[in-house]
């Protein structure tokens, strides 16, 4: 039977990708698991494997387009099969490139279809989502508009009762609404006049200027964090420290490492990182996300690191940080900042962060207030360490001072709770011993 390879949803974020280069051609015969293409999608470039023997018929995409999640891409035959075979294969027995979720994320997919919370709020958008009668948009899975088609119950009426990841509306809700009587959308919502968005003004481009045109990554940035300052009711905090004695123990480390064969140096940020986990052990209220009518706190710590690249900024994220020793954060961020940069990054790589630091140090910015990454609450901010005028015990001397900056979601995260992490988090950059223990 013909198989008929489409754009596989790479990332739980992707709604498009762009075909960056074919490894084939038609009339190659392809096995399976050959890599046939480079996709870039909103996180990463990834090579696409084949899922199935077979030889080249048809390339239904260039180089360089981009393509929705489902569309065609390329149209494999069986060794002697007729091309009128393809006439024959509908949508719905077309085969589907896997998207490989992980295991936990198959777990999720069930306990979503049994009606269970999802833990985890962040958007997974459905390219078919249905257009109901009041113009809104409503994610459903597909027995849950089963459900309500049975019971007469519009979408529409539905709307923000989901439960799911994103808000997607799943079985249970749709039983919990016929429970409650819901039979028609909500008659504000249904009366109401459509409202209009405030007028977006553009720039006006003159002949010599240029005109870059977005990329999947810079695209899904610029919607991310407008969400987050939209949608996310920022609070900001901010505190200078001694950074002399992390800098003193970072020159001893490295001194150290440097009489090693293959020894290991260590940055900065290294010890911000390390520092950061450690205060979100001692502190577990910050490592929480919104979920809608819940708060989940997580029980490991997801540490994103903000690495920039070309197309902006990349957040991969090293898992189970408190676990991790500085040296294994060490060698992790230098191969995540490696392979973002080179975007070899694989899409998992971006999942599970809990809290973000972003550092602006290296580019001498003093402080600065980083905006959230979605749906985490929290995310530290990174000045540069400075020679300055100092007070100690009454005199002036010549001290090392950095400026550390904490930006939280007011909905998660109260201001004591950020005021104590950020105390901590100071600690161990002013006794960095105690990042060692």
């Amino acid at each position: 039977m013909p198989t008929l390879i489409k754009m596989p949803k790479l990332s739980d974020t992707m709604t498009e990708g762009t075909l960056l280069k074919w490894m084939i051609k038609k009339g190659d015969s392809v096995e399976m698991g050959q890599i046939i293409a480079e996709v870039e999608t909103d996180k990463a470039t990834m090579e696409m494997e084949a899922f199935d023997d077979g030889t080249v018929h048809e390339i239904y995409i260039n180089e360089g387009e981009k393509i929705e999640v489902g569309g065609k891409m390329v149209a494999l035959l069986a060794d002697g099969e007729d091309a009128s075979a393809l006439d024959s294969v509908g949508e719905d027995k077309a085969k589907d490139a896997p998207s490989t979720p992980a295991p936990e994320e198959k777990k999720k997919k069930k306990e979503t279809t049994d009606g269970a919370k999802s833990p985890s709020p962040t958007p997974s958008p459905e390219p078919t989502t249905p257009v109901v009668d009041d113009g809104t948009r409503v994610k459903a899975s597909p027995l849950a508009k089963k459900i309500a088609k049975e019971k007469g119950i519009p979408l529409g009426a539905l709307k923000g009762r989901g439960t799911g990841p994103g808000g997607r509306v799943v079985k249970a809700d749709v039983l919990k609404a016929a429970e409650e009587g819901v039979t028609a959308a909500p008659a504000a919502a249904a009366n109401a006049a459509p409202t209009s968005a405030l007028p977006i003004i553009m720039p006006k481009v003159g002949e010599e200027d240029e005109i870059v045109q977005l990329s999947t990554m810079r695209k899904i940035i610029a919607d991310r964090l407008l969400a987050s300052k939209t949608q996310l009711p920022h609070f900001y905090l901010r505190m200078e420290v001694d950074a002399g004695p992390l800098m003193e123990l970072r020159k001893q480390v490295n001194a150290s490492e440097a009489q090693r064969e293959n020894g290991n140096k260590y940055s900065v940020n290294d010890f911000i990182l390390k520092a950061t986990v450690g205060a979100a052990t001692a502190v577990p209220d910050i490592n929480a996300s919104w979920n809608a009518d819940s708060i989940v706190k997580f029980a490991k710590i997801g540490l994103s690191v903000a690495i920039s690249v070309d197309d902006g900024l990349v957040t991969p994220v090293i898992k189970d940080a408190a676990n991790k020793s500085l040296l294994d954060i060490s060698k992790a961020v230098k191969d995540l900042a490696v392979r973002s940069r080179d975007k070899k990054l694989k899409p998992d790589e971006f999942d599970g962060g809990t809290i973000t630091v972003s550092n602006l140090g290296a580019w001498g910015i003093d402080h600065f207030d980083a905006i959230i990454n979605p749906p985490q609450a929290a995310i530290v901010s990174v000045g540069a360490i400075k020679q300055k005028p100092v007070v100690v015990d009454g005199e002036i001397k010549v001290g090392l001072r950095m400026w550390l900056g904490l930006s939280c979601d007011h909905r998660v995260v109260d201001g004591s709770v950020a005021a104590t992490f950020l105390a901590e988090l100071g600690k161990r950059i002013e006794q960095p011993a105690l990042m060692l223990v």
